[in-house]
């Protein structure tokens, strides 16, 4: 499984940007997935996660109303809408498959087996 991130870049404070993770495979649509952020000297924090259906998602209280995560299981990709952004923000945002067939959403890194590489999202104030 190869998850590929992309849409990251530099954007003003207000602004919105759509990250978008494309896997291989063909059980893309069997496992939840998450997106997941690293800033500089901190450690990674969860951000969003959908469950394998789609019908179900769950948001970090820092994003909750300005980010939205959603899926097309046709694509085989997870999609990051960012709005209203902030400077605390920027960080590197990382997607990745949950380890269990069909599982709802989940907040914790350790449940997540495969990752993407990560993509650069900085917010100027």
């Amino acid at each position: 499984v190869q998850l590929q991130a992309s849409g990251g870049g530099l954007v003003q404070a207000g602004d919105s940007l759509r990250l978008s993770c494309a896997a291989s495979g063909r059980t893309f649509s069997s496992y939840a997935m998450g997106w997941f952020r690293q800033a500089p000297g901190k450690e990674r924090e969860f951000v969003a996660s959908i469950s394998w259906s789609g019908d179900s998602t769950y948001y970090a209280d820092s994003v909750k109303g300005r980010f939205t995560i959603s899926r097309d299981n046709v694509k085989n990709t997870v999609y990051l809408q960012m709005n209203s952004l902030k400077p605390e923000d920027t960080a590197v945002y990382y997607c990745a498959r949950h380890s269990r067939l069909k599982s709802g959403t989940s907040y914790y890194p350790e449940q997540y087996s495969y990752w993407g590489q990560g993509t650069q999202v900085t917010v100027s104030s």
